[in-house]
């Protein structure tokens, strides 16, 4: 609705009613009319200022001039609004464009914040790296070198080999060494008399089953378990090595993990328990081969011994000093304690890649397998290679020491099983796989019973006989560790499709 002043006949700023006439007013013009006449203007009878009622309207909107209604005036209108339009939309265009400015500025900064951490979190990292491989040495005396009353190693030709002497093995080493071969003789003696009664019998071993698997322990996506290890003294306590650089403690018995190790910077082939300390110990192609503490789940000593990949670990009976094989061509004995190799040794005549080691239960001697299909016996006290086993036609890739003493067996790429008579020095027994059939893991029982074999599938042995008791074929990849628990009450293994199995009764 619109309101028009009585007497200018346009729209009023301060429109008012007559309540004379009833008619709308502009307020000035009808106060002056009222001054000048004290009538109302429509029908002249008395009217004062105070009879005026004001009229209160909310948005006014002021009627178009009658000079607007012209085509010009129209045209003129038109483009003033669209003239107002074309401002308000540049406006907005500038504020948009600061806005973005702003956001860009904002996410600039943003990345550069999240590549400032990512920086500091590698150079932490790094730091306990380092502080955990050099805090352990810090106490360590000077490295001498080896008396000159020592002899040189010489190989059985007598070819000389080179010795890499890191501390040396001092007389009170050799002297532990020793006294710990005297006591585990004459235990193994007492033991080899009699098989233990709690044995799993073989009738009843070849009546397991699978009981377990488990599949989650390791990435899936680089999938694969590439070495396995009990616990000696809790065989409930599994230690696996992956494909996804990781080091896995399983409790078999609550079926869950305990700890997940990382620190390798490679894939992890090799693993050991140690049998009275929460301790366990990893090797890698990255060279290293790492310390690690279960309950506090890191890395307590970095052992650098060789400059190649790692092939093989072995744990000495006195639990303090490792064996290790290499693709350099060397050997090293370590103390896991300080981290510093005692010894290290190659065969200058040989020229390959050692494959495997293991340390023979009495640790005075142990075995290396090569890349040129040898097994090589070495004395530990004297650094010489001792005697030499050729038989397979391909790269060994596992050995095992009896419990008794008496025997090794020796798995390599040539689909065979050797067994060897350390008293002898001979091969007594090759048990033929089928063709295609790669040996990647081999173990004897705790007793020396049986004999347990992993590859394209799993096989057990009852030792003297040689006949096969067991085979299980549940993997769907190749099977990289077999090890038996206590007493032979159940069999683990691992392999390539990323699962951890148990079989028993």
């Amino acid at each position: 609705m619109s309101l028009v002043c009585a007497i200018s006949n346009e729209y009023p700023e301060h429109p008012c009613v007559s309540p004379v006439s009833n008619q709308v007013f502009e307020r000035r013009l009808i106060e002056k009319y009222i001054v000048e006449n004290g009538t109302d203007p429509m029908n002249g009878q008395p009217l004062s200022e105070e009879q005026l009622v004001d009229i209160k309207v909310s948005h006014p909107v002021r009627p178009k001039v009658p000079s607007a209604t012209s085509i010009p005036a129209i045209l003129k209108s038109l483009q003033d609004e669209w003239d107002a339009v074309m401002l308000h939309s540049f406006t907005l265009r500038q504020q948009l464009q600061t806005t973005r400015q702003e956001l860009s500025h904002a996410l600039y900064q943003h990345d550069a914040a999240c590549r400032v951490i990512a920086r500091l979190t590698k150079e932490v990292a790094a730091a306990r790296e380092a502080l955990a491989t050099l805090k352990p040495q810090a106490g360590l005396i000077t490295p001498q070198a080896a008396p000159a009353s020592q002899p040189a190693a010489v190989g059985p030709a007598g070819v000389p080999m080179e010795i890499s002497e890191q501390v040396g093995m001092t007389p009170e080493i050799i002297q532990k060494l020793q006294d710990k071969a005297t006591i585990l003789t004459t235990e193994r003696k007492k033991r080899g008399k009699t098989v233990p009664e709690e044995l799993v019998r073989a009738e009843d071993l070849g009546k397991y089953r699978q009981v377990a698997s488990h599949a989650g322990l390791h990435s899936a996506s680089v999938p694969g378990i590439l070495a396995l290890d009990l616990c000696p003294s809790d065989t409930s306590k599994v230690l696996t090595g992956g494909a996804d650089k990781n080091v896995v403690v399983f409790d078999k018995n609550e079926e869950q993990i305990v700890a997940t190790l990382k620190g390798h910077t490679k894939k992890v082939t090799s693993v050991i328990y140690h049998p009275s300390q929460s301790v366990v110990f990893s090797a890698s192609p990255d060279t290293t081969i790492r310390v690690w503490s279960v309950t506090g789940g890191n890395c307590v000593q970095v052992v650098r011994a060789h400059e190649a990949g790692v092939t093989g670990l072995s744990l000495h009976a006195t639990g303090d000093y490792l064996l290790s094989s290499s693709e350099d061509q060397y050997w090293a004995f370590s103390d896991i304690q300080t981290g510093q190799v005692l010894t290290k040794v190659t065969d200058e005549s040989a020229g390959c890649a050692l494959t495997c080691a293991q340390f023979h239960p009495d640790g005075l001697i142990f075995g290396t397998g090569t890349a040129d299909s040898q097994i090589k016996i070495w004395d530990l006290k004297e650094r010489t290679n001792v005697a030499n086993f050729p038989g397979h036609s391909g790269p060994v890739t596992s050995i095992a020491f009896s419990e008794n003493g008496y025997y090794l067996a020796t798995g390599a790429q040539d689909s065979s099983l050797k067994l060897w008579d350390l008293r002898k020095l001979k091969n007594f027994k090759t048990i033929t796989l089928d063709n295609n059939y790669e040996v990647k893991s081999l173990v004897f029982d705790q007793s020396g019973t049986y004999l347990a074999v992993g590859g394209s599938d799993i096989r057990v042995y009852i030792c003297k006989q040689w006949s096969e008791v067991l085979n299980f074929t549940d993997h769907s990849g190749l099977v990289s560790g077999v090890a038996f628990g206590e007493n032979a009450r159940f069999l683990s293994s691992a392999g390539m499709d990323r699962s951890l199995k148990f079989y028993s009764l």
